[in-house]
């Protein structure tokens, strides 16, 4: 929403429809390609499923813009790194932030590090609050003891 409201076009996919403000919305795989034509930035926070990983492979990366740039938050194993790494070569993608990755800690002799395209980040897209952290723990135990399901709890069935 923060940069529709600064003018950017802002597309987002996720796997239920939803509307969001500002925010021009795609969901399922079926709607992917559509969700990838003509993208100049794409930004991964997405959880690993089995329908997110290598969610962005060649033909993902194929119908960005040409010189798109690829910023991977979520989870590694989303990209598929030779996918990624032969349209850096091409010159396609133009450049990639990557903060997560498929092996980690990242294998010190891995073409990402080298790459004039790629910036490799130490795995740290967020911080953890101690005292925020301590707060939903405790809020946690709490529920749990009042017979509650905790909030954030994970639901196996829909892999997050």
């Amino acid at each position: 929403r923060r940069f529709a409201a600064l003018g950017f076009a802002v597309r987002g996919f996720a796997r239920t429809e939803r509307h969001i403000e500002g925010v021009v919305m795609f969901a399922g795989n079926d709607q992917l390609a559509a969700f990838a034509d003509g993208l100049d930035i794409a930004v991964s926070v997405l959880p690993l499923t089995p329908d997110t990983k290598g969610i962005i492979n060649a033909d993902f990366l194929a119908r960005m813009s040409a010189g798109a740039f690829v910023i991977n938050g979520g989870r590694g194993p989303q990209i598929v790194d030779d996918d990624l790494l032969a349209a850096l070569d091409s010159g396609h993608i133009g450049g990639a932030a990557l903060d997560v990755f498929a092996v980690e800690p990242l294998p010190q002799d891995h073409r990402y590090w080298t790459h004039r395209s790629v910036r490799v980040w130490p795995h740290v897209a967020a911080q953890t609050n101690a005292d925020t952290a301590a707060d939903q723990v405790a809020a946690a135990i709490i529920s749990m003891m009042d017979g509650q399901v905790p909030a954030n709890m994970v639901d196996w069935s829909r892999g997050y």
